[in-house]
């Protein structure tokens, strides 16, 4: 059974050290705005268009691309850091953090039963702040049999979903052909809304293009960074050219693009696309690839989340930008 290798968190006092001061001023405006706007419907029946606004005042959005809904460019992954117990000094952060993120407009939240209790903790801390029907909810099917996928998809919804879910994914591919089958009964049925596969690997790849060429997937999850751009030469022109959502696991190279970049400032150029830290460094850049629709950047801390969300605000690099960012870390 393949499995992802556990990832390491990005050192917090690296990330404490590139954090430009004031990040938590520059949130409250979409705060404010996200706070007091209605709460989203679970399944939106007219689904809105993308129209991102050119004073960067609401998160950027991109059309899933099966049925045109819109989605925030900024998701939250919950691989480790959500695993946690039940104190408060435990959930307390991650309380703050899905505040902020609900509250800036941002919606998909990824995980998995593989990543221990974190699809628990998601669905209890959600039901404590009310937030139960706002989020886009994605969780994985990570185990092998018909059965066996069935009660874990049945506890995923119920965990994490409290009876909802909106995409399920096949989890590295393991005994995708019992469990994709599965997956496409239930969203036939409408106990789902979205069905995708995801793979942490390169060697993966082969596999994840011809799925994206010959399954008619609504999403598919794979690493991608400005460390590692490996999907840039075929499975992001694929996911392009056959529809498919693209959801981006590891942005930050696993913290290593933080280490990377310890001791230097942000360019100054980066202004010319609303950026004014490395992790919005990091994502503008993911951003700027037309055939991403959200990564998912994973993070207990409410002021790391605070810094994610602001790269979907504003402007995104253009190709010729990107390069010049990719020169950034070459150098």
């Amino acid at each position: 059974m393949a499995s992802t290798p556990r990832q390491s968190r990005p050192p917090t006092t690296t990330r404490r050290e590139v954090l430009a001061a004031g990040l938590g001023s520059l949130l409250l405006p979409a705060v404010a705005a996200a706070q007091a706007a209605p709460k989203l419907p679970a399944k939106p029946t007219a689904p809105p268009t993308a129209k991102p606004t050119s004073r960067g005042d609401a998160m950027l959005t991109r059309p899933i691309p099966s049925t045109g809904e819109a989605l925030p460019v900024i998701g939250l992954g919950t691989w480790q850091t959500f695993d946690v117990g039940n104190t408060p000094a435990e959930r307390g952060p991650l309380a703050e953090v899905l505040r902020r993120f609900l509250a800036s407009g941002a919606r998909l939240i990824d995980s998995s039963p593989m990543y221990g209790r974190a699809e628990a903790v998601t669905g209890d801390v959600l039901e404590t702040l009310g937030e139960l029907k706002t989020p886009f909810l994605a969780s994985k099917v990570w185990t092998t049999g018909k059965a066996e996928g069935l009660s874990q998809l049945r506890a995923s919804i119920q965990k994490m979903g409290h009876g909802r879910m909106d995409l399920m994914q096949v989890h590295n591919l393991v005994d995708w052909r019992t469990q994709l089958p599965m997956l496409r009964e239930w969203k036939a049925q409408g106990r789902i809304r979205y069905v995708g596969v995801t793979h942490y690997s390169r060697s993966a790849f082969d596999d994840l293009e011809r799925f994206i060429r010959e399954e008619k997937l609504d999403f598919v999850q794979l690493p991608y960074s400005l460390a590692q751009r490996d999907a840039e030469a075929r499975l992001l022109p694929a996911a392009a050219e056959h529809g498919v959502a693209v959801l981006v696991m590891q942005p930050f190279a696993t913290g290593s693009l933080f280490q990377r970049v310890r001791g230097r400032a942000v360019p100054e150029w980066a202004a010319e696309f609303d950026c004014t830290t490395w992790a919005q460094f990091f994502l503008k850049f993911i951003l700027g690839h037309p055939a991403v629709h959200c990564p998912l950047p994973a993070t207990s801390n409410p002021d790391h989340v605070a810094d994610n969300l602001r790269a979907g605000f504003g402007r995104l690099p253009d190709e010729k930008q990107r390069a010049r960012m990719a020169r950034v870390l070459e150098g």
